[in-house]
Formats: C-alpha cells, sequence, structure tokens
C-alpha cells in the first residue's frame, strides 16, 4: 500500500489568518478583545482543526505516502492520475478541490462536527480506517456532481461546481452582449450568475428569493420561485442580477436554462476590471474586458465525491 499517493488538502484557520495579519498571536489575541470578542474560541478552533489534521496524517500514513498541500496552491498543483484526494476542512475547501480535479475521488473529512454542519464532509477522521482502503481498491460509493465550465476566446478555461460570476469586479454596472437561443441582446446590470444543481441551494436560491419577495408584494399574493435540482443534472441555469433596460440595453434574457442543446454566450463590452470567477474564489479569476467572448457550457469531467 505504500506505493498510493495520498494528498491531503488542508485550509488556514481564522486564528492563522489573524496571525498573518497581525504578525504575532499576542497581537492578534490584542486586536479580538480589544472588541470585546472572546479570543479563546480562536485558539480552540485552531487546535481542534490541527488535531484532526494529524490524526489524519497519522491513519492515511498506513495506506500510503503522504503530500499535505495548502489550499491557496490548488489552482496551480499538479495532481496524479492515481492520487487519492482527501479534503480535512469546510464545505467550502471541498468544492474548491473538486474543481482542479479529473476523476478523482475525493473524500471530504468534517474536522469539527460540532462547529462544522459538514453537507460535503460525510466522514470524520476515524472514519478514515476503514473508507481508504475501500476507496482504494475502488469499492466505495460516490455521488458525481456536474459543473459547469467557461471557455473563452482567447483559450482561456475555468470551471465551477458552485457557480461562475460574470461581470465587474467592483459595484459598477457590468455592460456586455448576451447570446441565448440564437438571439443577441446588449444589457447593463450587476453580472450573471450561471448555477450547477449543486450549487441550486446557494447563490442561485438567493437570486430566486428575491426575486419571489418583489413578484409577491407587487401582485399582492405569495410567488415562490425554485429551481432546486440534483447534483447530477445535465443542465445550469444563468440568472442575470439586477438588469436595468434603457435606450441601449434590454432585459428581455434574463434568466434561462443552459444545456448541451442550449448554449450561452457572453461578449465584454467593459473596457477593464470585467472578470470572470468560481464558487466564490474572486482572486482565481479570468479578465473578461472589451472583445473577450465567455462561452458557458456543461463540464466534459465530473465532480466525484466518496460518500
Amino acid at each position: 500500500m505504500k506505493d498510493n499517493k495520498i494528498i491531503i488538502l488542508k485550509k488556514k484557520t481564522r486564528l492563522d489568518d489573524l496571525i498573518y495579519r497581525y504578525n504575532t498571536l499576542s497581537q492578534a489575541k490584542f486586536y479580538i478583545e480589544s472588541l470585546q470578542a472572546d479570543f479563546n474560541e480562536y485558539i480552540e478552533e485552531h487546535e481542534t482543526y490541527q488535531n484532526a489534521l494529524n490524526k489524519t496524517a497519522e491513519i492515511l500514513s498506513r495506506f500510503g505516502r503522504l503530500h499535505i498541500v495548502d489550499s491557496k496552491f490548488l489552482p496551480n498543483f499538479i495532481f496524479g492520475e492515481k492520487d487519492l484526494v482527501v479534503a480535512v476542512g469546510r464545505d467550502g475547501l471541498v468544492v474548491n478541490t473538486i474543481k482542479y480535479l479529473t476523476n478523482h475521488c475525493v473524500i471530504g473529512v468534517n474536522p469539527d462536527p460540532k462547529r462544522y454542519d459538514g453537507v460535503l464532509l460525510p466522514f470524520k477522521v476515524d472514519d478514515l480506517n476503514y473508507i481508504v482502503p475501500v476507496t482504494l481498491k475502488g469499492g466505495q460509493s460516490v455521488k458525481e456532481i456536474t459543473m459547469a465550465k467557461v471557455i473563452l476566446n482567447d483559450k482561456q478555461t475555468l470551471y465551477a461546481v458552485n457557480d461562475l460570476f460574470i461581470g465587474h469586479k467592483s459595484h459598477e454596472s457590468a455592460r456586455y452582449e448576451v447570446t441565448y437561443l440564437d438571439e443577441k441582446e446588449k444589457q447593463s446590470s450587476s453580472g450573471i450568475i450561471v448555477s450547477t444543481g449543486f450549487g441550486s441551494t446557494g447563490w442561485l436560491k438567493s437570486v430566486l428569493a428575491g426575486a419571489s419577495g418583489v413578484t409577491s408584494a407587487l401582485l399582492n399574493k405569495e410567488i415562490k420561485l425554485n429551481k432546486q435540482m440534483n447534483w447530477d443534472d445535465k443542465k445550469l441555469y444563468f440568472s442575470v442580477r439586477e438588469p436595468f433596460p434603457s435606450k441601449n440595453t434590454k432585459t428581455n434574457t434574463v434568466f434561462g436554462e443552459i444545456t448541451h442543446e442550449k448554449r450561452f454566450k457572453v461578449l465584454s463590452q467593459m473596457p477593464e476590471n470585467g472578470v470572470i470567477f468560481s464558487d466564490g474564489v474572486e482572486s482565481d479569476f479570468l479578465v473578461f474586458n472589451s472583445g473577450t467572448e465567455a462561452n458557458i457550457q456543461i463540464a466534459e469531467k465530473k465532480g466525484l465525491l466518496v460518500v
């Protein structure tokens, strides 16, 4: 079993971030307590996570060679074809791990069940004693996740497990032209959200909740809009945020389904600060300025979560 290579994905704790910001533990403590907050909460969370991480490494070392990787290196990390990937952290770590993988099974470990709900973290640390050998033998149960993909006309690509954001990187209006069902339309808005089935309970749910509230108030009766999907549904949904009608912009194409047959393209008309990012990670983005065209589609690869 020592021939197996196991990648452990970890993420900095809130305490790590505070120490990085304020240079020392004592200065971080002073800052938090000056706000009348409990610094012990940060200490306890950090220690619980580190203990879980250490125990995870101890268990996994019996099944193969370990390589521990901080999540900030994910965009540039090269995974081996047969690597087993174990993510130890919050749900967001699992999401941001999956989109950089190709046909790899991910085991999500909840390091702190008292603090984290762990929708994508079905296993506790001790569970690794049985789930890892089963997975290495190919006997694991897996849930497939349909992902979104954007391809620019300069061939750059970006994947999304939850959703894509297309728009201006600040609060200024985004200007672009959409093509959907062979119809073109110039728009000005707060950006476009493209959601997967996996992400349909997140940003898309929020968008539809807002639309439901506005519609209910205008019609004076309760309206509930819902587009919750299964993780493996072969479709995406796009939604335009706060579309603005004017002499030069329209609002006819503000919501729709993207499938292999129903294509969706966006042509940027923003001289600068146009961006496309996925899954809420604004630091890992594609530049989307004037003349750049984005083709949004269902990804050719799937996420694979061990359950």
